[in-house]
């Protein structure tokens, strides 16, 4: 009997430092392969990482779940940065930017202000994309460094009927904590990846390149997955806590959703809380998915404009 338990042991053992060697080899790959762009701010003893583009008012992009900034940038910068100056951050544990102690929406919110102050920002227009939305919605309600206007795209705002999908509540306990983020990180391969992306925009196409344009594969690192798989857990919670202030909000806010989003559906999200605050208004996309940044982009940057010019950020286009 002492055998077979000595055995056993040796083999967990085992299995247990060949994932460990693969997991630390596949993110050594993945870090040499997708570097860091940007710059990095120090608040609180930890890094913020923040890529900065062109001149104006300030304009600051928030990425959604299992993402980095490259995902709010690579869809909508190029055309940005010719009137802002574009600040988009990794979320803390996402990306490059280091993981915190407070990953709450309230608690992001706070520690992306506080790298936003650094900058010399005040009273910027933010653009939330998903998760980011949510966390934009925080940052409004509670950071000291007030925005002068909200984009919510595809943003949960509501509380929602029913779980989690499978994947997330397996990794809610402390066990799954534990070994989900080893296992993945040193077996998932790049398909799933893939796979998870097509599913992410449907119905709408991803685009050619989307994934390696956006550094997917950094969300694959031990430390980022449970960043983002704490974050998600958390977020209905939140969201719930957060409701009751939603009342509070007063300043422009712009609501892009698509009917055909099965992830953040807009009967439950956008189209509720659109109803609820006189200063919100929704652009609906009809057969758009999750991602309307990308797949209905002209629109995306016209909320965006719609935004700046309710907050008088910048003056309306003149017709001719």
């Amino acid at each position: 009997m002492a055998a077979k338990i000595l055995i056993s042991a040796a083999l967990l053992g085992g299995l247990s430092a060949a994932t460990l060697y693969r997991a630390q080899s596949r993110e050594a790959a993945i870090a040499a392969e997708f570097p860091p762009e940007g710059q990095f701010l120090t608040v609180n003893g930890a890094q913020v990482h923040v890529y900065i583009s062109g001149a104006g008012p300030d304009l600051i992009l928030i990425h959604g779940a299992s993402g980095n900034a490259r995902d709010m940038t690579v869809a909508l910068a190029s055309d940005l940065e010719k009137s802002y100056r574009v600040i988009a951050f990794d979320r803390p544990g996402l990306g490059w930017s280091d993981p915190i102690p407070d990953q709450s929406l309230r608690g992001q919110a706070l520690h992306l202000a506080a790298a936003a102050a650094q900058l010399g920002v005040e009273n910027p227009l933010l653009v939330g994309q998903s998760y980011g939305g949510s966390v934009s919605l925080a940052w409004a309600l509670h950071a000291p460094l007030k925005p002068r206007a909200l984009v919510l795209i595809s943003a949960p705002s509501l509380p929602w009927p029913g779980p989690l999908d499978m994947f997330y509540r397996l990794t809610n306990s402390g066990i799954g904590a534990a070994l989900v983020p080893p296992l993945a990180a040193a077996f998932v391969p790049d398909s799933l990846v893939d796979t998870t992306v097509t599913a992410v925009f449907a119905p709408d196409p991803v685009p050619p390149g989307y994934a390696r344009a956006i550094a997917a594969k950094l969300t694959m690192r031990r430390a980022t997955l449970r960043a983002n798989f704490a974050q998600v857990n958390g977020l209905r919670p939140e969201i719930v806590a957060q409701e009751p202030l939603y009342p509070q909000l007063t300043l422009p806010i712009e609501l892009i959703h698509g009917t055909a989003d099965t992830i953040v559906p807009l009967n439950i999200h956008s189209k509720p809380l659109s109803e609820r605050l006189p200063n919100a208004h929704l652009t609906v996309m009809e057969g758009a998915g999750h991602m309307p940044h990308y797949s209905h982009r002209a629109e995306t940057l016209a909320a965006i404009e719609r935004a700046a010019e309710r907050s008088g950020l910048r003056a309306p286009l003149q017709s001719p």
